[in-house]
């Protein structure tokens, strides 16, 4: 794996989205099954998947910064990112130690690579509308 600046060394840390990344959230089983459901249609290699185990077990999906901005998404999606008057921030794990409550369920695999937004957007509508 090539090294991403923004991922921290132990812990998790917040990040301040439309920096590095903008991110998408969903909630719960179907954000796991949107997880899965880009790994299929990935070959196993969708992107950065952040998840959370505790609370409203978000699921992660990093993006391009400037991608989540102005593109509609359906309801269910909470977007992070810096769009004017937009002030968001997106928990990152480290690659292994202890993280609990965030896990990657898939992790970067190079510092310029995202979740690619249009085949989220078609995805997350399969699995929300």
């Amino acid at each position: 794996m090539s090294s991403c600046d923004w991922i921290p060394y132990l812990g998790f840390q917040l990040r301040k989205a439309g920096v590095q990344f903008d991110a998408i959230r969903v909630d719960g089983d179907e954000g796991r099954r949107l997880a899965d459901l880009m790994a299929a249609l990935t070959g196993g290699e969708p992107g950065p998947v952040v998840l959370e185990e505790n609370g409203r077990r978000g699921v992660y999906f990093l993006l391009p910064p400037g991608s989540t901005a102005h593109r509609s998404w359906p309801r269910g999606v909470t977007r992070f990112n810096a769009a004017p008057g937009v002030v968001s921030y997106v928990p990152v794990p480290a690659l292994s130690g202890k993280t609990w409550p965030l896990t990657w369920r898939f992790p970067p695999t190079a510092p310029d690579r995202f979740v690619h937004p249009l085949l989220l957007r078609s995805a997350v509508t399969e699995i929300l509308v």
